[in-house]
C-alpha cells in the first residue's frame, strides 16, 4: 500500500503579505489629508476672529474721538468753548492704539491724515460758525472713512455669523455715522434759524436732508441689534443689549419728531432740535460700549471653541493613526508567524528518508528471530514474564 506524501504549503506571495499593510496606508492617507485639511480650516477662522477682535479693539478707540469730535462741533457752532481736553485724551489714546495694531490693521497712513486735521482744528477761530461746521464736517468725514478701513482690513466685514455680523455693522457703521449725522442736523439746524428769512427755504430743503442722513442708519442701527439679539444663542446678549437699546430708540423717535418741520409754522425749532440731538448721542453713548463688549465676548467665545476643535481634531487623528499601527504590528506578526510554520513544514517535507521510530516491542530488521513451537505464539508482554511465572 502506498502512503501519500503530505502536501507541502503554498508559500504565500510578496503581495499577500504586503496587500494588508497596503490597505493601512491607504487609509492613513485620507485621514492625514482630514486632519490637516480640518486643522487649517480651523486656523484660518481663529486667525480671522483674532483679527476681527485687534478691529473691536481699534474701534473702542475711535469711539471717544467720535464723541469728542462731535461735542466740540457743537460748541464751535453755538459760539460756546471747545472742549480740547476731552478730544486731546481721546486722540492720544487712539494714537497709542494705532501705533500697537495700525501696522497690522493697515491704517496708520489714514488715522495719520485724521490726527493731522484734528490738529488743525485747535488753532481755528470760533468768529465764524459756518467754516467751523465745514471744517469738522471734513474730518468727521475722513473719521467715518477710518472706521470703514478698520472693518475691512480686520474682517469684521466679513464676520461669518449672524449675530456678530449684526453687531460689527452696527458698532462700526451705523451707529458712527448716525451720531455724526445726528449732531450735524443738531448744528445745522442753529445755522439755518440764523440764516435771512428768504435763504430759510433753502435751509429747510438742507435740513430734510440731512434728517434722512441720520434717521437713515439710527434706524438700521435698531433692526440689526434686534436681529442680532434674536438670531443668538448667546442668553446674555438680549439682556444686556436690550435696555440701552429701547432708550436709544426712544431718542431716535424724539429726533424725528423734533426735526420735521411744525406745521402750524413750517419750520423747525433750532433748541428742541438740538437738545434732541444731543439726547440721541448721550443714548449711543451709552449704547456703543455695551455693543462693543457684546462684540468681543463673542469673539472669544469663538476663539476657545475653535482652539477645542483643533484639538479634538488632532486628538483623533492620533487615536486612529495608533490603532491602525497596533493593527498593522498585528497583522505583521501574523505575517511572521506564518512564514515560520511553512519553513518547518517546508523542512519536514525536503527530508523523506528520515527514519522513523522502531516499536519498541519489535525487533530491527534484519536481526534473526527466536524459533518457537508452533502453537506457542506468545505476546510481547508475556513472553518477557515467562521465566519469572516459572520460578513462581
Amino acid at each position: 500500500m502506498t502512503v501519500p506524501a503530505p502536501r507541502a504549503r503554498r508559500r504565500p506571495s510578496t503581495l499577500g503579505r504586503l496587500l494588508p499593510l497596503l490597505l493601512i496606508g491607504a487609509l492613513l492617507a485620507p485621514l492625514g489629508l482630514l486632519v490637516t485639511t480640518n486643522w487649517r480650516q480651523t486656523t484660518d477662522d481663529r486667525d480671522l476672529a483674532a483679527r476681527e477682535r485687534l478691529g473691536v479693539q481699534y474701534l473702542k478707540a475711535l469711539a471717544p474721538v467720535t464723541d469728542a469730535l462731535v461735542e466740540a462741533q457743537s460748541a464751535a457752532v453755538n459760539a460756546r468753548p471747545v472742549p480740547r481736553e476731552a478730544l486731546n485724551q481721546a486722540v492720544e489714546v487712539a494714537a497709542e492704539v494705532d501705533a500697537r495694531i495700525g501696522g497690522e490693521l493697515l491704517t496708520q497712513e489714514r488715522w495719520a491724515g485724521v490726527r493731522a486735521k484734528l490738529e488743525a482744528l485747535r488753532g481755528r477761530s470760533a468768529a465764524d460758525p459756518l467754516s467751523a461746521y465745514t471744517a469738522y464736517g471734513e474730518v468727521s468725514d475722513l473719521l467715518l472713512a477710518l472706521h470703514r478701513k478698520v472693518r475691512e482690513s480686520s474682517g469684521l466685514v466679513r464676520d461669518p455669523e449672524a449675530d456678530s455680523f449684526f453687531l460689527q455693522d452696527s458698532v462700526g457703521q451705523e451707529l458712527p455715522e448716525a451720531v455724526v449725522a445726528a449732531g450735524r442736523l443738531g448744528d445745522l439746524g442753529t445755522l439755518v434759524a440764523r440764516r435771512p428769512a428768504a435763504e430759510q427755504p433753502r435751509g429747510l430743503l438742507e435740513l430734510t436732508g440731512l434728517r434722512v442722513a441720520a434717521l437713515s442708519p439710527a434706524t438700521d442701527v435698531v433692526d440689526n441689534l434686534r436681529s442680532a439679539v434674536d438670531g443668538s444663542e448667546s442668553t446674555d446678549l438680549g439682556a444686556n443689549v436690550l435696555t440701552p437699546l429701547d432708550t436709544y430708540q426712544r431718542s431716535v423717535e424724539a429726533l424725528a419728531a423734533y426735526s420735521a418741520p411744525r406745521p402750524d409754522t413750517g419750520k423747525v425749532d433750532p433748541g428742541q432740535l438740538g437738545a434732541a440731538a444731543l439726547n440721541a448721542h448721550r443714548a449711543a453713548r451709552q449704547l456703543q460700549p455695551v455693543i462693543l463688549a457684546e462684540l468681543d465676548a463673542l469673539l472669544v467665545e469663538r476663539i476657545d471653541g475653535l482652539d477645542r476643535d483643533r484639538w479634538l481634531t488632532v486628538g483623533a487623528g492620533v487615536v486612529t493613526a495608533l490603532l491602525l499601527g497596533w493593527l498593522a504590528a498585528l497583522l505583521i506578526a501574523a505575517g511572521r508567524r506564518a512564514r515560520r510554520r511553512a519553513a518547518q513544514a517546508a523542512t519536514h517535507t525536503e527530508s523523506p528518508d528520515t527514519p522513523l521510530p522502531l516499536d519498541p516491542w519489535q525487533p530491527p530488521a534484519g536481526e534473526p528471530r527466536t524459533l518457537q513451537p508452533a502453537g506457542t505464539v506468545r505476546e510481547p508482554e508475556t513472553a518477557q514474564w515467562g521465566a519469572f511465572d516459572a520460578a513462581r
